[in-house]
């Protein structure tokens, strides 16, 4: 029986954690239903009873945060955060690895697995929330270079129709979509609020690690401190990033093989077990019930890890 309560505890957490996180109201309704709760407070008591419920798990949150706040990787979690394009916090983040630990090794307990698995899986519980977050940047990323050299194409159009340099940005950030219009319009109204420009496009830069983006930047920076025709540098900028953008894309297509073979030499060995599993089953319990077939299965997973770090390092070519 103790068993299973400590088996039923956790999953029921993550299960709940899962369903909070999925059913949480969002920023935009939260604002509205706070504004339509202080003028109709008592047609709307079951919106804001579920805002004040999110807003405690907030604290609580925001309190993990802080917890951690001295710790060197929460500095670097709440830039990830912030490429991300997210608005969670990092005491939230902290929370949710708790939780995807706790049900990782409480399914891997339930399945009777090795004190090592159980390890394994704890640790991947742990950096599951950090590789999503990686995974947004990365998509987010490419969907901003990607449309910058429009973007910038605009802004020299709009240059050449008479606009200020101001009201260029305002308009990439009404005419795009995607990250880049959110991004473009963010630094538009730091302008509106008083920022100087100068300030508001480096704060443009630091949300944004692109290097496209910091070539953009430091053109329009230069020609602001020595003068120039800004339509003629944007439009060589822009000749710039798309010669970029191409060039990635040829060395993608050249490394393509390399990064291939790296995914069938790591799943090749998994995908012969279970065919050998599905083909003679009972074939492979040495491997697991032995404590010699378990120390072999630890080798070839981590030769099988070591192996693909290589051939990533290797397929990795910086442009």
């Amino acid at each position: 029986m103790t068993w299973q309560v400590s088996t039923f505890l956790p999953l029921f957490l993550v299960s709940f954690a899962a369903a909070w996180y999925a059913l949480r109201p969002r920023t935009a309704n939260k604002k509205v239903v706070q504004r339509l709760g202080v003028i109709y407070r008592a047609h709307n008591q079951a919106e804001v009873e579920m805002i004040e419920l999110g807003q405690r798990a907030r604290r609580l949150s925001d309190s993990i945060g802080d917890a951690f706040a001295r710790f060197t990787f929460s500095e670097h979690l709440a830039k990830l955060i912030l490429y991300a394009g997210r608005e969670d916090t990092v005491g939230w983040i902290v929370l949710l690895s708790l939780v995807c630990s706790a049900g990782s090794a409480a399914i891997d307990s339930y399945f009777h697995a090795p004190l090592a698995v159980v390890a394994l899986g704890v640790v991947q519980g742990l950096f599951m929330p950090y590789l999503w977050l990686r995974r947004k940047k990365t998509k987010r990323l490419k969907q901003f270079n990607e449309a910058l050299p429009d973007a910038t194409d605009l802004m020299a159009r709009a240059l050449r129709a008479g606009h200020s340099t101001g009201s260029c940005i305002e308009i990439v950030a009404e005419q795009s979509h995607g990250p880049i219009a959110g991004e473009f319009g963010r630094c538009f109204q730091r302008q509106k609020f008083g920022i100087p420009f100068r300030e508001a496009l480096l704060e443009l830069g630091m949300r944004v690690p692109s290097k496209d983006l910091q070539f953009l930047i430091t053109a329009i920076l230069v020609q602001k401190e020595t003068g120039g025709d800004l339509t003629q540098i944007l439009d060589r900028t822009t000749n710039v990033i798309r010669e970029r953008i191409r060039i990635e894309g040829e060395v993608r297509g050249y490394t393509a093989q390399g990064r291939l073979t790296g995914w069938i030499l790591a799943g090749f060995p998994l995908a012969m077990m279970g065919l050998v599993n599905v083909l003679s089953p009972g074939y492979t319990r040495p491997l697991f019930a032995e404590p010699l077939g378990q120390k072999l299965l630890y080798l070839g997973a981590g030769l099988i890890v070591i192996g693909a770090l290589i051939i990533r390092k290797i397929v990795d070519v910086k442009v």
